[in-house]
């Protein structure tokens, strides 16, 4: 059977519900356009001010919202213009009440496991006296989201997925003690199957294996056959915020967090998930391009921690996990802060790195990102930087794989341009990675995209490097990508029709709501 891509099969399947409540919200709403204009006489004319009423009334609710006033304003607006559209809408996905019973889980998880997390002061010091910018960053990491920054690991850096790919399954060979997955995709492919076949060995042999990926990004790659077929290997897996269409409280969040932990002591990130086109095997838009990075040392503790809050939000099983933090230092190689992100938390910590490493960038700084869907804080932050003369660049797909995405990520391009941010197409094709480099001293490498989903709703993680080595192989990587890149900056400097710039207008205003 021929697989369906990821984002289609799951619009598919999660919409079923959700889009019959919004089919009738809209029905009703043109029955009470047409009752009000007179077409019929069913319904008095109060019904039409009493909805608009509560609209007005919501609107307001939402305004006082302690959001990101981008969203909130795309929320009003909606309510405001088609008010039953816009409250079924904003009942189903904008009310922070949804997550209320998820908030009090996770916070319960991470008070267990916060206390394993240790910041070592003098590591803070030595980096606040060589790099004081890095340091604020660092101390906001901590403070935020409770992460230590370690100056004991080694990073490699894999400018092709596949060659990451390939490291972890050798990695995974020398397994002694445990192997944790966790990904928001993962397909039962020949590519997969190399991977499986090791970890079916690993079970075998006693390795204690787990497997947590996210419901939603892996429809149509596995189904409930595939954990019967690993738990009969004795192997562990479980699933994140299962898809019931009937049910619609928590499915706008979702794990997109990537991260393979070995024994403790060796640990992956980066952007590509386990399928068959992440290593282009498969081109449904061209070359893929991706990237991840390979930890060593005292820093793959935070991985492991990261991966177990996710496993415990499920069930709490873990008791103990000191069994499982058996990071031993490496070699120095710079600093190194691994973090994640939570849509439950408040604190958009994803956001603020990017914003940070932009904000007190020197000379320049380079970002890739599939999507470019921003909030207003952001483009000013780019702009700004751009004005007082940072060489500020995005590269962003020349090939899309959700073609209204990328007219939302185009319709950013114009004010980022006019303000001096240089934007880049990579048109072999997708460009799935993750990452940022400035001035040849800070980078970071993650699944963290520059959009509101995953900035705003999703589980996301990253890894934040200052003086490593492998920052100079991700500069490389950078200057190969512009190479291979259409520069588009002075095709979106020219002036455009008012239609068109009333239609960007329009999908910008209605972006925080896709």
């Amino acid at each position: 059977m021929k697989k369906m891509r990821i984002e289609k099969k799951t619009n598919v399947r999660n919409s079923i519900m959700r889009l019959f409540f919004v089919a009738v919200a809209i029905l009703f709403q043109l029955f009470l356009i047409l009752n009000w204009l007179g077409a019929f006489r069913i319904l008095p004319y109060q019904t039409n001010a009493i909805l608009h009423i509560c609209a007005i009334i919501v609107s307001l609710w939402v305004y006082g919202r302690d959001k990101n006033a981008s969203i909130n304003i795309a929320w009003m607006l909606l309510i405001l213009a088609l008010p039953m559209v816009g409250l079924v809408l904003y009942a189903m996905m904008g009310r922070a009440s949804l997550t209320d019973k998820m908030r009090k889980v996770y916070a319960d998880i991470d008070a267990f496991l916060f206390q394993h997390y240790q910041q070592d002061d003098t590591v803070f010091a030595r980096l606040k006296k060589e790099h004081p910018y890095a340091a604020g960053q660092s101390r906001l990491i901590w403070q935020k989201g409770n992460f230590p920054v370690y100056d004991d690991t080694q990073v490699k850096y894999y400018g092709d997925a596949y060659d990451g790919f390939l490291a972890q399954i050798e990695e995974m060979k020398k397994a002694k003690k445990f192997i944790f997955l966790e990904y928001h995709a993962i397909e039962d492919g020949p590519s997969f199957k190399m991977m499986k076949d090791v970890l079916i060995q690993k079970a075998k042999e006693g390795v204690e294996v787990r497997i947590f990926y996210d419901d939603m990004g892996s429809i149509g790659f596995i189904n409930k056959d595939f954990i019967r077929q690993m738990e009969s290997y004795d192997i562990q897996c479980r699933v994140f915020n299962p898809l019931r269409p009937w049910i619609l409280v928590f499915m706008n969040n979702r794990d997109h967090r990537k991260i393979t932990v070995i024994d403790g002591k060796v640990g992956f990130t980066g952007g590509y998930n386990l399928a068959e086109e992440y290593f282009n095997k498969t081109h449904p838009y061209g070359y893929w391009k991706d990237s991840g990075v390979k930890i060593e040392g005292k820093a793959v503790d935070s991985l492991t921690l990261i991966f177990l809050e996710m496993w415990n939000a499920v069930e709490q099983t873990d008791q103990s996990i000191d069994q499982y933090l058996c990071a031993t230092a490496s070699q120095n190689d710079g600093y190194v802060q691994p973090y994640a992100d939570s849509p439950l938390d408040d604190e958009y910590l994803g956001e603020d790195v990017y914003m940070n490493i932009c904000n007190h960038a020197i000379d320049y700084a380079y970002f890739v990102t599939p999507y470019l869907i921003l909030t207003d804080e952001m483009v000013r932050t780019f702009t700004l930087a751009a004005k007082r003369g940072v060489d500020v660049r995005i590269i962003t797909p020349g090939i899309p794989d959700k073609k209204f995405t990328y007219m939302l990520t185009r319709s950013f391009y114009r004010d980022l341009v006019m303000n001096g941010v240089k934007i880049y197409e990579y048109t072999p094709g997708f460009c799935h990675a993750k990452m940022s480099i400035s001035d040849g001293k800070i980078a970071t490498c993650g699944t963290i995209n520059l959009d509101y989903r995953s900035l705003y709703l999703h589980f996301e993680n990253g890894l934040y490097m200052v003086d490593c080595d492998c920052i100079k192989d991700i500069k490389a990587d950078f200057e190969q990508m512009f190479k291979e890149s259409k520069e588009v900056t002075r095709e979106y400097k020219r002036k455009i029709s008012v239609p068109v710039r009333t239609y960007r207008a329009i999908l910008r205003l209605l972006s925080p709501l896709f």
